[in-house]
């Protein structure tokens, strides 16, 4: 295989947007496991004391993560997301505006291999999300699996990332006053197993709990889409295929730091994040199974017509369409 190397004389700033990048994977990938081993090294130290504390800090802070967690706006405004963003780059755009007064369920398509666009947008300000929707705090939702790693915990929540569970999202919708934006990455991990260029394929067919969701809650559906975050980075398939119902984190390559042939960094690619307008959704605290279909259906038009109306926005040829499964 013949490497392509990166030109050694390139522009700081690229430099910086690479190093952003490679500071992010790291989080994503390694971040979770240097945490749990300095908390079983601090146990085994002579600052045992602090890792009982600690202990002690995550029984009482147990639910945090399910009752909208502790988002830092310090944290969300870092210089390095300004240089993350810039990489790809991430643009955000809206096609309505959102009510401050209601809560809202958002969507998030696709899945992708590292959620780049849904963290970039929602964990983030460096794409304006305040200034866009002001007035809305949005809430990226998380496995809840890594809220129980120490001190990862505490990191992943100065973003705004929140547990996942059903009464995590339960409580961002009930909450008085309304200005809260739950996002649920519909997909989950089965739809990264899908992320190559031109892929439009959305795990969607049978996904209908967040339907569910906003029925019993009612609370305002918005659908967001951000197609080219399945071009960033590349799956390495299976052979044979894995079953439907197959859950595990995808083995993915890209580029590296210094040389774009292999990898784990993304692709430049620009990630264009659309959010749609909002679908009003009537409370119904036990939805029938039409119901439930009903809104599913007018769900899956609305997201097949913002995507037609933006397609020329991503680059993507008009005989090209969103395909759900």
């Amino acid at each position: 295989m013949k490497i392509e190397f990166a030109p050694l004389r390139l522009p700081l700033r690229r430099r910086l947007q690479t190093a952003a990048v490679v500071q992010w994977v790291f989080s994503f990938l390694a971040l979770a496991q240097v945490c749990l081993a300095v908390f079983v090294l601090l146990c085994l130290s002579d600052w045992w004391i602090l890792a009982a504390l600690y202990v002690g800090w995550l029984y009482l802070d147990r639910d945090t993560p399910s009752c909208g967690g502790r988002r830092s706006h310090w944290v969300r405004n870092w210089r390095v997301w300004t240089y993350f963003r810039d990489y790809f780059p991430i643009t955000l755009m809206k096609t309505a505006d959102l009510d401050p007064r209601y809560n809202y369920l958002f969507g998030f398509h696709p899945h992708g291999v590292l959620v780049a666009g849904g963290f970039g947008n929602f964990c983030t300000e460096a794409s304006g999300f305040s200034r866009m929707f002001p007035g809305l705090t949005p809430y990226l939702l998380m496995l809840p699996f890594w809220f129980r790693v120490p001190f990862f915990r505490e990191y992943i929540m100065g973003g705004g990332l929140v547990s996942s569970e059903k009464a995590s999202a339960s409580y961002l919708l009930s909450r008085p006053g309304g200005g809260q934006a739950a996002v649920i990455a519909v997909g989950g991990a089965p739809e990264s197993l899908d992320a190559r260029p031109g892929a439009l394929t959305l795990q969607l067919l049978q996904r209908k709990g967040f339907i569910k969701l906003a029925l019993k809650h009612g609370r305002h559906y918005v659908y967001v889409e951000s197609p080219k975050t399945m071009e960033t980075q590349r799956v390495c398939y299976m052979e044979p295929p894995p079953p439907p119902n197959f859950v595990a984190l995808p083995l993915f390559h890209a580029r590296g730091v210094f040389q774009y042939s292999f990898g784990l960094l993304p692709y430049r690619k620009p990630i264009h994040t659309v959010v749609g307008r909002p679908i009003p959704v009537s409370q119904n605290p036990c939805p029938s199974k039409d119901d439930i279909d009903a809104l599913h259906t007018l769900y899956m038009e609305a997201l097949t017509q913002v995507f037609e109306e933006n397609k020329n926005n991503y680059g993507i040829p008009e005989d090209k369409h969103l395909n759900f499964i």
